[in-house]
């Protein structure tokens, strides 16, 4: 993945309320589940992405670090971090977990937002 990529990819939005490490991680979770980045493409490494998004090192250093906990992609030293091939094996349960707490941050972004659940229905 390059720069402009990455840029392209990459959407902070200051005025969210939403921290920027945890906006990282879910616009890397949407573009998997649209088949944007799909198992094995590599990510811009945290520096570089830092200066395309102007934030702190750190920031991203968080959010690729959580990722890499969570399973969502693979470090591999000297090499790069890469999206994780999907894993099959989670269970119903920890599935529908998973899903609720999208729909959670999903429908309280889209209210804070100003969207109603009609409309959120309709869009979907």
């Amino acid at each position: 993945m390059t720069l402009r990529d990455a840029g392209q990819l990459f959407r902070l939005d200051a005025t969210s309320g939403v921290p920027f490490y945890r906006q990282i991680i879910d616009q890397v979770l949407l573009a998997v589940a649209d088949g944007r980045l799909t198992p094995g493409t590599q990510l811009p490494t945290v520096r570089a992405l830092a200066v395309a998004l102007s934030v702190n090192l750190n920031t991203v250093a968080k959010a690729y670090r959580e990722m890499e906990i969570r399973r969502i992609v693979d470090t591999q030293q000297r090499t790069g971090t890469f999206v994780a091939a999907r894993r099959a094996d989670r269970r119903t349960g920890d599935r529908r977990k998973a899903l609720d707490g999208l729909l959670d941050r999903f429908v309280s972004l889209a209210a804070s937002s100003g969207f109603s659940l009609d409309e959120l229905a309709e869009a979907l």
